[in-house]
């Protein structure tokens, strides 16, 4: 029987679970996961991480991988989220891909909300070929958080892409694509995932 590898922070006794997915080259132990999932259990709900099959396999090994074709990840997604309770709200995201696979079946999964951190709206240096298709009639409530000068999709960029009303970005003051701000901005990488993850709280308490 398939079982998920959860890392949990966050009470057991919580209403509502918040499984996040890495990025495409970052474990879910990477240290930005970390920050966001323990800040965000802190706040009340149960936050559940997990890995990819690609990613499981280079824990196992050591080996560097490119991630599964799409299809593989979205039928894993899909396998985590028939693993979960049912008498829970259920919030399904992650970071950059693992968002961005969580997008592509929020509506056939029912989950009550979307967290995507770091949307990856086009390849850096590929602005033309966006990923933003599925975004246009998107019906799960969503809360995209993205640093303003993301290489992945900026403020300027984003902007002039239509997109569901259902679809929240909160944008972080001059972050990168970790929210990571300049030091010339006088914004600390600290601050805006302090910001990130409170806006995430807020998010969680305003959808049914």
């Amino acid at each position: 029987m398939f079982e998920p590898n959860f890392l949990e922070d966050g009470p057991d006794s919580a209403d509502t679970l918040v499984v996040l997915a890495h990025g495409a080259g970052s474990p879910m132990d990477h240290p930005f996961m970390v920050t966001i999932s323990e800040q965000l259990g802190t706040y009340g709900p149960k936050v559940l991480r997990f890995e990819f099959p690609y990613m499981q396999m280079t824990r196992r090994d050591g080996e560097r991988r490119l991630p599964d074709p799409k299809h593989l990840l979205l039928q894993h997604w899909k396998t985590v989220i028939e693993f979960l309770p049912k008498n829970r709200r259920i919030v399904i995201g992650g970071k950059s891909l693992g968002g961005r696979m969580a997008s592509m079946i929020a509506d056939e999964s029912l989950v009550s909300g979307l967290i995507c951190l770091g949307y990856p709206f086009h390849s850096p240096n590929k602005p033309k070929k966006t990923r933003v298709a599925h975004l246009e009639t998107l019906q799960t409530p969503t809360i995209i958080l993205q640093g303003e000068r993301d290489p992945f999709g900026s403020y300027e960029e984003v902007k002039q892409y239509s997109m569901s009303p259902a679809i929240n970005i909160h944008w972080l003051a001059d972050g990168d694509h970790s929210f990571k701000p300049r030091k010339l901005s006088g914004r600390t990488e600290t601050e805006n995932l302090e910001e990130s993850v409170r806006a995430i709280s807020l998010f969680l308490k305003q959808i049914p």
